[in-house]
Parts: structure tokens; sequence; C-alpha cells
């Protein structure tokens, strides 16, 4: 019997080499896979629907499903996750020293529910002292979905592809955060600065006081293939899932990793966590999810809390 065609779009991660390099290959599936950066990605098939499958912005997946879109549902493998922390910048020497200094400020993000944004905007609230309607949010990408906000959300859209580094260089701005680390900084200038100079103690002690590895990703499937081959669901998951243990075992041994104190790093790493901070399904991730929901309803981007388990496919909601 002829398997499936499924083309899959995602982005490219160390992990995932064993589907790509075929030695893990979904059950019953012909997987076409593209690798395609975030941004396009998710416009692509969110607006075009050119992918049968694709890693999708979290935050852009909760408020589609709490706005009645559901042409798309996801799987419990989430494809990125990192602490927001890192990626906070304000200028330099403006005296920004901790998040509740921007009340009253700017700050720029690439859309109000990108998804990093999105789980900053939340810590910030939670556990930095910055509530919601205190900033204006400045937004230089379109929203993928969009949601109606109160007007206590100060909001603002700046058209013509400004670089958020740029803008608070000129002062647009006073602080940004998006999923990349700011160019100029990345080359030495000193124009920006990190709103977190420790950052890695920032983030964890905000997981352990919140036990939350915020998840930017899952994968979702085009409902009208999963309404005729509901069975795909699992094949994909359980793919997935596979191609993580074969990279977890190949983490092992030292000498395989381009760092030259990888067996510690990996080593501090799970002491840290107590356990596999990437591990999939729902039940290792019900916290970070129900989080993520309450986090949405705050926000204005559902209209409701969802559930958990209306995220994801019937046949997935036990892993």
């Amino acid at each position: 019997m002829a398997k499936m065609k499924l083309t899959l779009a995602f982005d490219s991660y160390d992990y995932l080499q064993p589907l790509r390099d075929g030695r893990v290959q979904p059950e019953g599936i012909d997987l076409n896979l593209l690798t395609v950066e975030s941004g396009i990605r998710h416009h692509r098939f969110y607006h075009y629907g050119e992918y049968d499958a694709c890693e999708f912005s979290m935050c852009s997946y909760i408020t589609a499903r709490g706005s009645g879109i559901d042409w798309f549902i996801a799987i419990p493998f989430f494809t990125r996750r990192m602490f927001g922390h890192k990626f906070c910048f304000v200028k330099a020497g403006a005296g920004i020293r901790k998040p509740s200094d921007l009340r009253g400020r700017r700050f720029g993000i690439r859309t109000y529910e990108n998804t990093l944004a999105f789980m900053v905007k939340g810590m910030f609230m939670h556990d930095y002292d910055l509530p919601l309607g205190d900033v204006t949010w400045v937004c230089v990408n379109r929203e993928l979905v969009g949601a109606k906000l109160p007007p206590g959300i100060k909001v603002e859209h700046v058209d013509g592809g400004r670089r958020l580094e740029e803008m608070v260089i000129a002062g647009e701005i006073d602080a940004e955060v998006e999923p990349d680390l700011p160019h100029g900084w990345l080359q030495g200038r000193a124009a920006v600065a990190r709103l977190f100079p420790d950052f890695e103690k920032e983030e964890k002690e905000y997981y352990k006081k919140t036990k939350v590895f915020p998840i930017m990703h899952p994968i979702v499937i085009k409902k009208e293939i999963l309404d005729r081959d509901p069975w795909v669901a699992t094949s994909l998951y359980e793919a997935f899932s596979k191609a993580r243990k074969l990279y977890n075992d190949f983490m092992e041994q030292p000498h395989r990793l381009s760092f030259a104190f990888a067996r510690s790093y990996v080593e501090e790493e799970r002491k840290f966590f107590g356990c596999d901070p990437f591990a999939q399904g729902i039940k290792a991730n019900r916290h970070d999810l129900e989080t993520m929901l309450q986090f949405a309803e705050e926000q204005h981007l559902t209209p409701r809390r969802l559930t958990v388990e209306e995220m994801f496919t019937e046949n997935t909601r036990a892993t």
C-alpha cells in the first residue's frame, strides 16, 4: 500500500536531524520536509494553507482556537521552547534596570500575539510588577490572527518594516523583545543592552518560582487531513518523539558535541530541571499549557479560558 504524501514545514533544529536524514520515518507517511523561517512559515500556512502540517506560533494558535478557527489542530509536540529574559533589550545608559522602570513607556514587539512577547508580557504582569496596561506595546508587524482588544490595552502598529533595535537606538521605543538577538549587539555595538544582564540567573529564578519553561511552537495539521485519516496525528507525534529520543542518546557522549565543556552543560541542565526540560506530550506540559491559556485570557486574546484538551487532537490527549 502506498504511503500518504505529506508536506511538513519547520525550522532547522539539531534534534530533528534523524527526521531529515531518514533514520526516523513516520509510519504510513512519505514525508516531504521543508525548512522555512518562522515568520514566513506561519504566514504561508495560516493565510494560504501551503503545507499539510507545520511548526506554528503557539500564541497565534491559541488566539485562533479562541476565535473559533478550527481548520487546523495541534499535536502536543513542542518544537521550540525558550525563556524570554535573554531577548529583552533597552537603550544602553537609559537608566532602565528592571521591568517596572518601563511603566508609562513604550515597548517594542513584533506583534501583540508573537509568542515570545506574549510570554514576556505575562511574566512581567505576574512576576515583575509591570501590569499589561501600564505599557504602550509598539508592533512592527501585522498580527497573524488578531484579536479585538479593550481600550485599556495600548497597542500601536508601525508600518514600514522597522527594526526594533533601530527604534530603541533612535529613542522611539524604550525597550524591545523579539526571538532573535539584535544584529548590532551581536556585532559588539554598545547602543543597546540587556534588560536582564545576568539573564541566566533570572531565567533560573523564574523557573524555580513558576515551573514554567515557555513553549513557543507546536506542530499543527490541517483538519481535513485528520478528518479523513486521524492516524496521521499519532504517526507524526511518535516520529517526532523518536527523533528527540535519538538525539538525547546522541548527547550522552560529549565527544560528539561542539562545546569544550559539553558534558558539564548537559549534566548541569538535567540537575537543574530534575527532568527532561524538553519532554513532550500533555502530561509533562500541562502546567505550562494552563499558564499560557491563563495569559491568553488575561491579555484578551481569547474570550474565555480555553482548556488544554480542546487544543489538541483527541487521539493525542493521553500523551
